[in-house]
C-alpha cells in the first residue's frame, strides 16, 4: 500500500467507529426509553389445584350439615331440615356472585366493602392481594362456600317450626347484611377487625360467633316448639347424624388447611390442629357422658367433634397440636354444660346451635389469644402463653364483642320486620302434622303418617 493511500484509508476507519459508536447509543438509548415488559403473573399450579380441592371440600361440608342436623330431628321434619341447608347452596351462590363477594372483599369503609366487584367484575383468572399464586377467581369460589354454609348453620336453632319463606327471605338478607360486612371487617383489604390485628384464622367470628348468636336471637323471636306434654322428641336417626358428622370432619381440612391459601406449611400446620382438637372434644364428650349419664352416646361423641372443630377454626393456622389438643378439651367442657343450661334458662335451640356454634367459636377466638405463636404463623401474633403479653388477648375480645353484637343486634332487626310482615312460624296445625307434608308437600318416609313424631 503506497503512502498515498494511508490518509484515505484513516478516514474510512474513522467514519465506520464514528457509525458504529452512533448505532450502538441510539440502541442504548431506545432500551433506555421503552418501558420494562411486565411480567405476567405468576401463577402456582399446586396452590390453585389445593384451593380448588378446598373450595369442594368446604362445599361438601352444607350437604353433611344437612345429615348431621336431619338425623336429630323428628322423621316428619326431616325434608324441610334437609332443605334449608341445600336452598342454601343454590340461594347464596347467587347472592354471592351478584353482590356479596363485592360488599365482603373489595375495598370500601373499615366496615364493608364497595360494589366495584358487582356481579364479579375485574373478578378474573390474574391473581388478587387476597392470593398471590392463585386466581382470583379461586379466591372467591373458595370463600363462597364459606357463605353458603354459615347460614345454614342457623337453621338447626329453628327446626320444626320456622316457615319455609320466612327461612328462605331471612337467609338471603342475613347473607348480605350480616355476613358481607362481617367478613369484611374480619378479612377485607382495610377491614375494622383485620386492622386492628384481631386474628381469625378461619371463621371463628365470621362463621360460628355470627351464626351461633344469631341462630339464639332467631329462636328467642320465635318462641318454643309447641310440643305435647310426652311427646316424642328425639332423634329419628342418628345413623344419619354420625355419617353427617363424619362428612363435616372430613370437609373441614378445606374449611380450615385451606385457609393457608396455598399449599405449603401452614396448611398443613392447620391440618393437623383440626384433626387433633375433633378427635380431643369428641373423645372428652363421651368422657363427660361416661361420668354424668354413664354411658357414652352416639350423639355426645358427633356434638363433641363438631365442638372441637368449631373451637379451632379461628385458630387453626396460629397455634400448636398441643395447644389444639388443650382447645378441644377445652371446649368439650364448656360447650357441655352450656347445653345444659339451655333448659334452665328456658330456650329452645333445637339442636344446640348456640352452645355448640356460638359458645365454641368464642372460646376458639379468645383462645388464640392465648396460645397464638408466631413460631407456627410469623404473620399472626404471639399469644398470653408464648410471651406476647395481653395484647393480642385484647383484640380478640374486641373481635368478639364486634361479632356478637353486629350479628345480635341485625338478626333481631330483620327477623322483626320478618315476623311483622309475613309471620315467622307455622300453625300450631302445620307443626303438629309436620314440615315436610305442610311446608314441601312431601314425606321423606312413606310409613310415616300424618302427625307422627317419630
Amino acid at each position: 500500500m503506497s503512502e498515498l493511500d494511508l490518509p484515505g484509508r484513516r478516514v474510512r476507519l474513522l467514519y465506520r467507529f464514528v457509525f458504529s459508536s452512533g448505532l450502538a447509543l441510539l440502541a442504548a438509548s431506545a432500551g433506555a426509553q421503552a418501558p420494562a415488559a411486565t411480567p405476567p403473573p405468576k401463577i402456582d399450579t399446586g396452590d390453585t389445584a389445593w384451593m380448588l380441592i378446598s373450595a369442594a371440600l368446604v362445599l361438601l361440608m352444607t350437604p353433611g350439615l344437612a345429615l348431621f342436623y336431619g338425623g336429630m330431628v323428628r322423621a316428619k321434619n326431616i325434608l324441610n331440615v334437609l332443605m334449608q341447608s341445600f336452598v342454601a347452596m343454590a340461594l347464596v351462590t347467587l347472592l354471592w356472585v351478584f353482590i356479596g363477594y363485592s360488599l365482603a372483599f373489595s375495598k370500601g369503609t373499615p366496615f364493608v366493602g364497595g360494589l366495584s366487584w358487582i356481579g364479579l367484575a375485574g373478578v378474573g383468572q390474574d391473581p388478587s392481594s387476597y392470593g398471590a399464586t392463585i386466581p382470583h377467581q379461586v379466591f372467591m369460589i373458595y370463600q363462597m362456600m364459606f357463605a353458603i354454609i354459615t347460614p345454614a348453620l342457623i337453621s338447626g336453632a329453628i327446626a320444626e317450626r320456622m316457615k319455609f319463606s320466612a327461612y328462605f327471605l331471612f337467609m338471603a338478607l342475613w347473607s348480605v347484611l350480616v355476613y358481607a360486612p362481617l367478613a369484611h371487617m374480619v378479612w377485607g383489604d382495610g377491614g375494622f377487625l383485620r386492622d386492628r390485628g384481631a386474628l381469625d384464622f378461619a371463621g371463628g367470628t365470621v362463621v360460628h360467633i355470627s351464626s351461633g348468636v344469631s341462630a339464639l336471637v332467631l329462636c328467642l323471636l320465635l318462641g318454643k316448639r309447641a310440643t305435647r306434654p310426652g311427646e316424642d322428641t328425639r332423634p329419628h336417626n342418628l345413623t344419619m347424624t354420625l355419617i353427617g358428622t363424619g362428612l363435616l370432619w372430613f370437609g373441614w381440612f378445606g374449611f380450615n388447611a385451606g385457609s393457608a391459601v396455598a399449599a405449603n406449611g401452614l396448611a398443613g400446620s392447620a391440618f393437623v390442629a383440626t384433626h387433633v382438637a375433633a378427635a380431643s372434644a369428641a373423645l372428652m364428650w363421651i368422657l363427660i357422658e361416661w361420668i354424668v349419664l354413664k354411658k357414652p352416646t352416639a350423639l355426645g361423641f358427633a356434638t363433641g367433634a363438631v365442638a372441637g372443630l368449631v373451637a379451632i377454626t379461628p385458630a387453626a393456622g396460629f397455634v400448636s397440636p398441643l395447644a389444639a389438643v388443650f382447645l378441644g378439651l377445652s371446649v368439650s367442657v364448656i360447650s357441655y354444660f352450656a347445653i345444659k343450661l339451655k333448659s334452665k334458662l328456658g330456650y329452645d335451640d333445637t339442636l344446640d346451635v348456640f352452645g355448640v356454634h356460638g359458645v365454641g367459636g368464642i372460646w376458639g377466638a379468645l383462645a388464640t389469644g392465648l396460645f397464638a405463636s408466631k413460631a407456627i404463623n410469623s404473620a399472626g401474633a404471639d399469644g398470653l402463653f408464648n410471651g406476647g403479653g395481653a395484647d393480642l388477648l385484647g383484640k380478640q375480645f374486641l373481635g368478639v364483642g364486634v361479632a356478637v353484637l353486629y350479628a345480635g343486634g341485625m338478626t333481631f332487626i330483620i327477623a322483626s320486620i320478618l315476623k311483622a310482615v309475613i309471620g315467622l312460624r307455622v300453625t300450631q296445625q302445620e307443626e303438629d302434622a309436620g314440615l315436610d307434608v305442610t311446608q314441601h308437600g312431601e314425606e321423606a318416609y312413606s310409613t310415616i303418617g300424618e302427625g307422627a313424631s317419630h
